[in-house]
């Protein structure tokens, strides 16, 4: 088997991260085939990336024949959520299984089922993102014929590519129903402007991306356009922004222009500008009672009602033994906009909530919601890990617990080493990716932690990803007595 060959595979089994199994018997015995975002008995035409002698990695190009458990559903398909058609609850049991069986292996805890608390699910399972990002593309493809044309799009880019756009034409079930069902109105009244939308192999062209965030507390909608600097000149952004409020009314919280002439393919480029052309340049989300401004470029989770059950468990496990923690110190390490420390502030009586993160804008945007809020209760500082207690010694000793909510990668070794010095007696591990969690968990172990039970997080219904809370507890050094 060869890199760039293509074949048609049967779908046997259901890996971590959403990885389907096929299998290829042959005189040698069964070879292996990964493919993402498949399903157990869907036969798919995939593409080899990497061959190995026992098993290849490969890229998913169609579903040729769905799984038994498929179901119809009256919304566009689209490459982000390949398990839209499965109902929840097997979509929730493939992900608890596949998970618990990477603790096993990766963190190896081998009593995971008894440590297993519970799987939180999403309240909405459809219609439930607060954001997406639309992509222009000069390049569509025909579903009839099977091949690339040359068309204007706006919409997502074709499963398995990265040049060929794929119009959205109806309500995709993820996001906002309106704006999804008018994405067309708003393609053609871009494409009668005359000006191109971006050609990747070209890297040429002036429409980019369309994003838009939406606040389910107000129902607002921010618009984002992302074009390039060539023929701007021709183009009314007013006149957008006015077509905008007769499709959406007041829902219109705002819009933005950003400038994106890099040929990387990111919505808003490291030298780009980005400007108010009308209205807000925020809007407001809740969270458990408290509010936080939204810009464009914040952080904020994309699934809130989710959000808020994941939050309300790494409370329930921070503040498990209240006693505990009485005058202690509960440190919220990587803590971004102090969404985390805000809400244990607000929920806490007598503990002391510091958060920390080395991201000094991160820090300004906590402390400006925390007064927002009228949150008191809660310290933030722009801080290194590792230098924190010798640049605040007022803390030594006496932090309690620590929340780590760190990125898709986990927290690297150097890094995982300096937290363990903090001395915390309980850890709460809040997770994207319970792969890199799983061997932090194992370092973890090997310096004295236990873990004494976890959640699993259905933040993306129909998607392969979950998140994960674990909560570990130090256990105390038992020195031997000489005689």
């Amino acid at each position: 088997m060869k890199r760039g060959e293509i074949l048609e595979v049967k779908v046997h089994d259901y890996a971590f991260g959403g990885k389907g199994i096929a299998k290829i018997e042959n005189e040698h015995g069964a070879f292996i085939v990964f493919v993402p975002n498949s399903l157990p008995g869907q036969t798919v035409k995939v593409q080899i990336q990497k061959a190995k002698k026992t098993y290849a990695e490969s890229k998913l190009l169609e579903v040729v024949e769905p799984a038994e458990d498929e179901v119809n559903l009256p919304y566009q398909e689209i490459p982000g959520a390949p398990y839209i058609k499965l109902p929840i609850e097997k979509q929730h049991h493939y992900k608890k299984q596949s998970t618990l069986e990477l603790y096993r292996r990766i963190g190896k805890v081998e009593n995971i089922e008894d440590l297993f608390d519970e799987f939180v699910t999403s309240p909405s399972t459809f219609h439930y993102r607060n954001k997406m990002e639309y992509a222009f593309s000069a390049i569509g493809y025909d579903h009839e014929q099977k091949t690339d044309v040359d068309e204007f799009t706006l919409g997502f880019k074709k499963r398995g590519t990265w040049w060929c756009g794929d119009d959205l034409k109806k309500d995709s079930g993820l996001f906002d129903e309106e704006v999804e069902n008018k994405l067309k109105l708003i393609k053609a009244y871009c494409e009668e402007t005359g000006l191109p939308p971006w050609h990747g192999p070209k890297r040429t062209g002036f429409f980019r991306f369309l994003v838009v965030r939406k606040s389910f507390k107000t129902n607002e909608l921010l618009f984002n356009l992302v074009t390039t600097s060539d023929e701007l000149d021709q183009f009314n952004l007013n006149q957008f922004a006015e077509f905008l409020n007769t499709q959406f009314g007041d829902r219109v919280a705002g819009l933005l222009h950003t400038i994106n002439d890099e040929t990387g393919d990111r919505t808003i480029a490291t030298t780009g500008e980005i400007s108010l052309v009308q209205g807000e340049d925020k809007i407001v989300e809740e969270l458990l009672g408290l509010n936080f401004e939204i810009s464009m470029k914040s952080f904020f989770q994309t699934n809130p009602k989710s959000a808020e059950k994941l939050y309300n468990k790494v409370i329930d496990y921070a503040f498990e033994k209240k006693e505990s923690i009485d005058n202690k110190v509960v440190l919220d390490l990587f803590c971004g906009t102090g969404t985390i420390g805000q809400i244990l502030a607000a929920k806490s009586e007598n503990a002391q909530i510091v958060g920390v993160d080395i991201v000094e804008s991160a820090i300004e945007n906590a402390k400006e919601n925390a007064q927002r809020n009228r949150i008191e209760g809660v310290k933030f500082y722009a801080a290194d890990v590792g230098k924190f207690l010798r640049e605040h010694p007022q803390y030594k000793g006496k932090i309690e617990t620590l929340i780590l909510d760190p990125a898709r990668a986990g927290v690297a070794p150097k890094t995982m080493k300096k937290i363990i010095e903090l001395g915390a007696d309980h850890v709460v591990y809040v997770s994207c990716n319970p792969a890199t969690q799983a061997r932090d968990l194992e370092l973890l172990g090997q310096s004295g932690y236990t873990l004494k039970k976890f959640s699993l997080v259905d933040q993306f219904p129909h998607t392969a990803h979950i998140e994960a809370v674990c909560l570990l507890e130090k256990q105390p050094i038992i020195q031997e007595l000489k005689p």
